[in-house]
């Protein structure tokens, strides 16, 4: 998320009430997850087992709750919370705005876009032209969609992330920030779910197309061409490269990166990063012919425990 202009430490500071170490005039551009983070950011970091992967990443202001030695070139914000103040800064610099329309003024619709009766279009929501949005379509805030773009009823985007902290009294929600980014020549099928990034862009890239009831989690790409079957769950801070065919109920873990052309067979489950060029199946998903070779086999063992049992 960058900020409408640049801020210094001291006024962040100001904002969160908190310690700061580091030049008071020390640039910040914005707010970012570790994973996309760029100079003049800030990350949060609240555990010590991440202070170093935060302290090292590319951005250049680091929200700690520990007094740590300051890395050459960065600024440090001293919280007893970084959660909490990391969720003050998202509602400061982007809170909730509430509509009292279908379609909100501020809202820019491209020519030749017909939006059908019951859809929501929210605050800053861009559509270019010869779209089409079906009845009961719900578009949050900030929502970007380019042209050619069809969406099916009943399909959410601009969700929150599926983000949440356990505390002693219960799950503490991180805001979300975000945008959902739709290009070019997609089409999203009924009832599909895609929510916005926590700070960035959650993104279906040019010619993509999306069956029903697919969920794309926060902050994840996916890439140009891609055809995703129904019931499909990819989670957050996911990356499916271009031309990826993932069939039907296929289940995708948090933080991997789909290879370019690779195809997932239905009902499998992806819990690493799979290279691009080749077919899978199962869970854990693995090479196509190698997986079937291994049910092949576990399908031989009750008739090779009774050999057993006839030779004594």
């Amino acid at each position: 998320m960058r900020f409408p202009q640049k801020h210094t430490l001291q006024q962040i500071a100001t904002i969160i009430s908190s310690e700061y170490i580091g030049d008071p005039d020390f640039p910040v551009l914005g707010m970012n997850e570790i994973h996309v983070v760029t100079p003049g950011d800030i990350v949060f970091v609240d555990h010590p087992k991440y202070y170093d992967k935060a302290l090292q990443c590319a951005a250049t202001i680091v929200l700690i709750n520990k007094k740590v030695e300051c890395p050459e070139g960065k600024a440090l914000l001293i919280s007893d919370d970084p959660f909490r103040d990391f969720n003050l800064l998202t509602n400061y610099f982007k809170p909730f705005e509430k509509s009292n329309s279908l379609i909100s003024s501020s809202a820019k619709i491209g020519k030749n876009t017909i939006i059908q009766p019951g859809s929501f279009i929210g605050n800053n929501v861009t559509i270019g032209d010869n779209c089409l949005i079906h009845a009961n379509v719900s578009i949050y805030d900030n929502t970007s969609i380019g042209n050619n773009v069809t969406i099916h009823s009943g399909t959410v985007l601009g969700g929150d992330a599926f983000y949440y902290k356990n505390r002693p009294e219960g799950f503490d929600k991180l805001l979300s920030g975000g945008r959902v980014v739709i290009e070019n020549n997609v089409d999203l099928g009924a009832s599909c779910t895609i929510d916005k990034g926590v700070t960035g862009d959650t993104t279906i890239k040019e010619g993509t197309k999306i069956d029903n009831q697919v969920h794309i989690g926060h902050d994840t790409v996916v890439g140009k061409k891609c055809l995703i079957a129904s019931q499909v769950g990819v989670a957050g801070c996911v990356v499916i490269e271009d031309e990826v065919t993932i069939w039907g109920q296929v289940g995708i873990t948090s933080d991997v990166t789909i290879g370019k052309k690779a195809i997932i067979s239905a009902q499998s489950g992806v819990s690493k990063s799979l290279p691009g060029n080749k077919s899978y199946f199962g869970t854990p998903a693995d090479d196509f012919r190698k997986k079937y070779k291994e049910i092949a086999a576990i399908r031989q063992v009750p008739d090779l425990i009774e050999k057993l049992k006839e030779n004594g």
